[in-house]
């Protein structure tokens, strides 16, 4: 069989998801690029060309500047968050102890659940007048009245970030747990033999095997991250303030809340582009440790 004839069958078997690709994502995407240069309304008119009017009035205004500075702090504390306790989890889950595989099957719960079900969860914990945390907080003594951490600005963004790691951080440790089963036992023994500390064999001994699966798990997490949307709007909508304001609550808020669909669909493909450099120099980095592990 011609080299051929195996290209143009496996295209033909392709075509039925190519077809469904440009429709999905193809055309919107094509349309959202023309729309961005339009002044167009959410409802009404196809509005006016405007040309590159609305990417320089979204980069060059406030309101970009100070989300997008939220959106890097929420993105690098909550994924480095996620990292450090996703592998301490996996290193402990990797012991071997007693009731090890419920532990493991408990661990996965919060990943599980749907995203509205755990922002709606830490919403009720962090309420200010009957939640979980302001209860057990006074209790303690460690604060002597209940506080709205939702309402304040300064607490409103670690709360969510709270709740984002919580959320999240299965992922990191299912896959560093996997990796884990990959260290060879008699290298360890080894190590031991060797009069290697804890923190020695971690380092030297099993952070190689862990290096690539932990990028790979970084690079998931810092992109879902950055993009993050649906934690944020149940809990508090970009509020109070906009101290909680992420770039996709932006989006959403000026294509349709304030129903200007020119400037949305710029400031998404900004976002779309952003993201999309960050996958980019993720995956080189990923490719230079994969290269560099071989």
């Amino acid at each position: 069989m011609s080299g051929t004839w195996l290209t143009t069958r496996a295209w033909l078997l392709m075509l039925p998801l190519l077809v469904v690709m440009i429709s999905v994502i193809g055309w919107p995407l094509v349309d959202t690029v023309g729309l961005s240069f339009t002044d167009a309304k959410l409802v009404g008119t196809a509005g006016n060309f405007v040309g590159i009017d609305n990417y320089v009035k979204m980069l060059s205004g406030s309101n970009f500047q100070r989300t997008l500075v939220t959106t890097a702090w929420f993105a690098i504390v909550s994924v480095a968050a996620e990292m450090v306790i996703g592998v301490l989890a996996a290193l402990l889950l990797n012991q071997q102890f007693r009731g090890r595989t419920a532990l493991r099957a408990l661990m996965i719960l919060p990943w599980a659940l749907p995203t509205v079900v755990n922002a709606t969860l830490w919403r009720l914990i962090y309420n200010p007048e009957y939640g979980a945390l302001n209860a057990a907080l006074t209790q303690l003594g460690l604060i002597d009245a209940y506080r709205s951490w939702l309402g304040e600005p300064g607490t409103a963004l670690a709360a969510l970030i709270v709740a984002d790691c919580w959320k999240n951080f299965p992922l990191v440790a299912l896959i560093a747990l996997a990796a884990l089963q990959a260290v060879p036992r008699d290298i360890t023994a080894a190590s031991l033999v060797d009069g290697a500390g804890p923190f020695a064999r971690f380092r030297f001994v099993i952070l190689p095997y862990l290096a690539g699966p932990l990028m790979v798990a970084l690079v998931l997490r810092t992109i879902e991250a950055f993009k993050v949307f649906d934690i944020i709007w149940v809990m508090t909508r970009g509020g109070p303030a906009n101290s909680t304001r992420t770039l996709s609550i932006l989006v959403y808020q000026e294509a349709f809340s304030f129903q200007r669909a020119g400037s949305g669909a710029s400031l998404a493909l900004i976002v779309t582009l952003l993201v999309t450099l960050l996958a980019a120099g993720y995956a080189a980095l990923v490719r230079k440790t994969a290269g560099s592990a071989a």
